[in-house]
């Protein structure tokens, strides 16, 4: 072989694209079929499999295209409408909840009242059923045919109104209000909710709309306003991850309140279309719409929507705990969890750091709680010229002055033992000892009220303030298990 010869010079590369050429045919038949034409393979059958939302792969800078992004944030809407019709009846039970003014004598008979226990022996019967008749064939204008039996006396005004004594008088509730303590959780207030005959269960999505709406706004708005907060403070950005950088906190935290303070009005308008009874003719707003122009007109404009003490402060608190327990007190409790050794990180231990992550959570919630319910109590009340709210749950009659007035009430007026019991007189039986003393006064024929164990809960409304904490323990248990199984199974650990 001749040494100028080389091989060097006719090697080609390969060509990464993959081609499947059909075998050649015969002869015969190989003039009459058209050239073999190569086919390219690809990993996606489709450039937007999921509702066309994903992105072309094409390569192409074209610029943006409309087309695909009302698409995706029509895909969006839908799939937030969607967790707000999950939720909203949730939130519609505890807000009820919340709201629900129980005073300290709820639940005790109204002075002038006789009621019958189901523990009358026969003998009560048999007495009951002598004296009826002995009342039947009596002369109604005979005043010595015996005593009377008292008849539970109607306060009045001045003006002739009946003067309502007590909560539970049946007589004096209105209509579109559901009796005081008939429901515990949050669970027995939305069936107590549903079984109620002026609202239904239609009611349990009463401002699902706003929900909607606001949680939409919220979500696109706090990135926004983080990013905007982030150019203007930093420079150079700080690493999310880093534990000793206060923007890390800072940002997050202030973008957060800033946003809750901007979205405040939407919650104002939701709160108060959760709480207004559904009946048309006592209802005070007819839709979302309607309810902010009515608060505009009737409550001070912006100002009062945004700047009033009663909106503004419990807003700055609620928004601000919120924002910040979640951050601080993971890191509390991976500190005592950590026995001195080596700090936990969400790097280092990934499962005991979502074990700190729900410790915390569960013990922020009785920090929050009661702010979340003095903000919702504060929100039903009118202010200005507008006409009280009429719920659907029994309102507190006087205002509140503020976060802490709202508080000290709650605790020192109102009781926390629900549902409540109505607790019953016993009338004494007529026997023959007390046929004898027919002619004492009719009070002197009631006996004490049967007693009852007591319970601390009745003197103090501090479970008042804590109305939903059992719910958000489930919520927060429901979402950790979630998340672990995430990790599992994105981990395999």
């Amino acid at each position: 072989m001749s040494s100028s010869a080389s091989l060097r010079d006719l090697y080609t590369p390969p060509s990464d694209a993959w081609s499947f050429t059909p075998a050649q045919a015969s002869n015969a038949t190989a003039q009459n079929v058209p050239p073999p034409s190569s086919y390219q393979w690809s990993t996606r059958t489709h450039s937007n499999p999921l509702l066309d939302l994903s992105a072309s792969i094409s390569g192409d800078d074209e610029g943006m295209d409309i087309k695909l992004l009302l698409q995706g944030l029509l895909y969006s809407a839908m799939l937030r409408f969607s967790a707000s019709v999950v939720t909203v009846p949730w939130d519609i039970g505890k807000t009820l909840l919340q709201v629900q003014w129980v005073p300290r004598d709820a639940g005790e008979v109204v002075p002038g009242t006789v009621l019958i226990t189901d523990e009358s022996d026969e003998e009560d019967l048999s007495d009951t059923s002598i004296d009826n008749d002995d009342s039947y064939f009596a002369d109604p204008n005979n005043s010595d045919a015996g005593p009377r039996r008292d008849v539970p006396h109607l306060l009045s005004d001045e003006k002739g109104y009946v003067v309502r004594q007590s909560v539970l008088e049946e007589g004096t509730l209105p209509e579109y209000v559901i009796p005081v303590g008939s429901a515990s959780g949050v669970w027995g207030m939305m069936k107590r909710l549903g079984r109620f005959r002026p609202e239904g269960w239609l009611s349990l999505w009463k401002g699902l709309l706003t929900s909607a709406i606001m949680d939409a706004i919220a979500i696109g708005l706090q990135p926004t306003i983080l990013s905007l907060l982030e150019a203007i403070f930093s420079s150079d950005s700080p690493s999310p991850d880093s534990l000793h950088s206060l923007s890390a906190y800072a940002l997050p935290v202030a973008s957060q309140i800033l946003t809750g303070f901007l979205v405040s009005p939407l919650d104002l308008v939701r709160t108060r279309l959760m709480v207004q009874t559904s009946i048309p003719r006592h209802r005070a707003y007819s839709g979302p719409i309607d309810a902010f122009r009515q608060i505009l007109t009737q409550e001070g404009g912006l100002h009062g929507i945004y700047l009033h003490p009663h909106l503004l402060i419990p807003t700055l608190l609620d928004c601000s705990l919120r924002s910040v327990i979640p951050i601080v007190m993971p890191r509390v409790v991976a500190s005592y969890l950590s026995f001195g050794g080596a700090p936990i990180t969400a790097e280092t231990h990934p499962f005991m750091w979502g074990l700190c992550e729900w410790m915390g959570g569960s013990t922020g919630y009785l920090v929050t709680i009661p702010f979340e319910t003095v903000r919702h109590r504060l929100q039903v009340q009118v202010r200005g010229t507008a006409k009280p709210l009429k719920a659907c749950v029994e309102l507190r009659p006087a205002p509140y002055n503020g976060v802490v007035d709202a508080m000290w009430h709650i605790v020192t007026e109102e009781r926390s033992d629900l549902p409540l019991k109505p607790r019953k007189r016993r009338r004494k039986s007529m026997s023959a000892k007390g046929k004898a003393s027919a002619g004492k006064p009719a009070e002197e024929e009631r006996v004490e009220d049967a007693a009852e164990p007591g319970s601390w809960m009745r003197n103090t409304g501090l479970g008042q303030l804590y109305r939903g904490l059992g719910m958000r323990h489930a919520q927060n248990i429901n979402i950790y298990t979630l998340v672990r199984k995430l990790f599992i199974a994105a981990t395999g650990k």
